[in-house]
């Protein structure tokens, strides 16, 4: 082949090349966010990073491959394709994910973190679910009560600062101020090593949060002694209240348009009622 046959066949394909990306960087801009989020709002430019547990199935865990999945994952992906942002979700046990956030290592947490008052003035909150617990028991032992006010004497495992470790304490001054047998609370790292010790013989029951207590039990791992007890909204936290606003109307978007009913319905995960989406408490000074 001659030098100018060489050189115009080269041309050819680089424009060949060329022509093969135009599509694809058109397609990168054409992308309109819902609401635009300064760079300045984000531990990095252009990413939505988001600290998550993944022990809580079906909001989030880990399959056999490694692989991150759960309702919480796929609502993340949803709401960083609206914002025209790639989703990083950072792998972190629970009690390290609120230093993280005030130390800037994060943009949100979204773990299904329970709403409380203390937790909305350290944190910009938003509300975007509602769960209860549910208590359960070894699937090879029977356990049968006729209300919580029956736990006298029971052992139960529960996950640590936990919204179902304060209802459980709650439920213990209780029957205590009654004068019953105490109910003996062991409250562990997370709930995965809480239902390992329900395995073991350690505990006579757990307390997840419902949409766990009830996987547990259609997967042949548990057996339901009292269902979505107690019942409180839970949150996805934020530094930013810039950030927290955008990722409402975003929330509100997908309310509007059907995506958010048709992902809570196909996780079987109790809707929050009490809408629109917005910041729910005062938020740190």
């Amino acid at each position: 082949m001659s030098f100018h046959r060489f050189r115009s066949a080269v041309a050819l394909a680089v424009l060949a090349i060329g022509a093969g990306l135009v599509p694809l960087t058109a397609a990168a801009q054409e992308c309109k966010p819902v609401v635009a989020v300064a760079p300045s709002e984000l531990v990095e430019a252009g990413k939505l990073t988001f600290t998550t547990n993944p022990t809580l199935p079906p909001m989030q865990y880990v399959d056999s491959s490694g692989k991150l999945l759960g309702m919480n994952i796929d609502l993340g992906e949803e709401i960083a394709k609206r914002l025209c942002l790639k989703m990083n979700f950072v792998r972190m046990d629970f009690q390290a994910q609120a230093p993280a956030l005030r130390g800037g290592r994060s943009d949100g947490i979204h773990t299904g973190m329970f709403w409380t008052e203390e937790r909305s003035k350290a944190m910009f909150l938003v509300p975007y679910g509602l769960t209860g617990l549910d208590l359960v028991a070894a699937p090879n032992k029977k356990v049968v009560l006729a209300s919580a006010d029956e736990l006298n004497g029971l052992a139960v495992g529960v996950e640590a600062d936990s919204y179902m470790e304060r209802w459980l304490r709650d439920r213990q001054k209780a029957n205590e101020a009654k004068g019953a047998k105490p109910l003996r609370i062991q409250a562990f790292p997370t709930t995965a090593d809480a239902m390992a010790a329900l395995r073991a013989g350690q505990v006579d029951l757990i307390a997840p949060p419902d949409y766990t207590g009830k996987d547990y039990v259609r997967k042949g791992q548990a057996s339901m002694v009292l269902a979505s007890q107690g019942g409180t909204p839970t949150a996805m936290a934020f530094r930013s209240r810039p950030l927290a606003e955008a990722i409402s109307t975003v929330l509100n978007g997908m309310a509007k348009d059907g995506s958010y009913d048709k992902l809570f319905d196909k996780y079987g995960v109790t809707k929050l009622p009490d809408r629109p989406f917005a910041i729910r408490g005062p938020g740190p000074n």
